[in-house]
């Protein structure tokens, strides 16, 4: 997320209505689903990781880590369940994951490269990279493979509006457990699975987003041990 204007005034990720912040939003996809995978991105962090807590016994697993351009780590994701893919109408609605992102707590700065500010993230934050997440592993099954950048282009507009709105109708609130103390999460349903995102006590914002697991059953807890989560 480094780019002056990726991270809004309160963590939502821009003014949605210019071209300039829909070429970001594309450009924060691209990173969602193409940054570095692997154990490695992960150990640079100085924030903790965040997952399903223990109640959780299915498989775990890693997969992606955003860094800024001078290489700390910003954000990543941890996946539970089966593996977030694009599928024909038939297996799409088999699958059952879950997929939590954790999102460090960073004040306003200047970028890497010294040309601009970074503002500050938080729970919008979170919403949108969860929000762009579950995006990556949707597709509508009438639609043509042709007409998906569109498509892709404009329900990212919408997420990153919905991100920058936590407390209007699209919302609804939802109370969770974070390392066995329960906290306020924001949350949304769509045709495509689920949304939310919160905070934990020391300040890492944490989003999620599933399919065909119910979020209302989740709790989440620091990973003792990232390792775990490797394949």
């Amino acid at each position: 997320m480094e780019t002056t204007r990726r991270v809004g005034a309160q963590g939502a990720l821009g003014d949605p209505s210019t071209s300039d912040n829909v070429e970001a939003g594309r450009t924060t996809q691209e990173e969602v689903s193409g940054s570095r995978r692997g154990l490695d991105g992960y150990l640079l962090a100085d924030f903790p990781w965040y997952g399903l807590d223990e109640a959780f016994t299915g498989p775990r697993r890693l997969m992606h880590v955003g860094a800024a351009a001078d290489g700390t780590v910003e954000h990543g994701s941890t996946g539970h369940g089966d593996e977030p893919t694009l599928r024909a109408e038939a297996e799409h609605h088999k699958q059952r994951f879950t997929v939590v992102v954790t999102v460090a707590s960073r004040p306003v700065r200047r970028s890497a490269d010294g040309t601009g500010v970074l503002e500050a993230t938080s729970v919008s934050s979170a919403a949108w990279l969860a929000g762009s997440g579950l995006l990556t592993c949707t597709w509508p099954p009438q639609m043509e493979r042709a007409l998906r950048d569109d498509w892709l282009d404009q329900q990212t507009t919408i997420a990153w509006e919905l991100a920058d709105d936590l407390d209007g109708p699209d919302w609804s609130k939802l109370s969770l457990p974070v390392d066995g103390v329960p906290m306020g999460f924001h949350y949304r349903e769509s045709e495509y699975g689920w949304v939310l995102a919160g905070s934990a006590r020391d300040g890492v914002h944490i989003g999620a987003y599933g399919r065909g697991m119910s979020a209302y059953g989740l709790g989440f807890s620091v990973v003792k041990d990232i390792a775990a989560y490797e394949h």
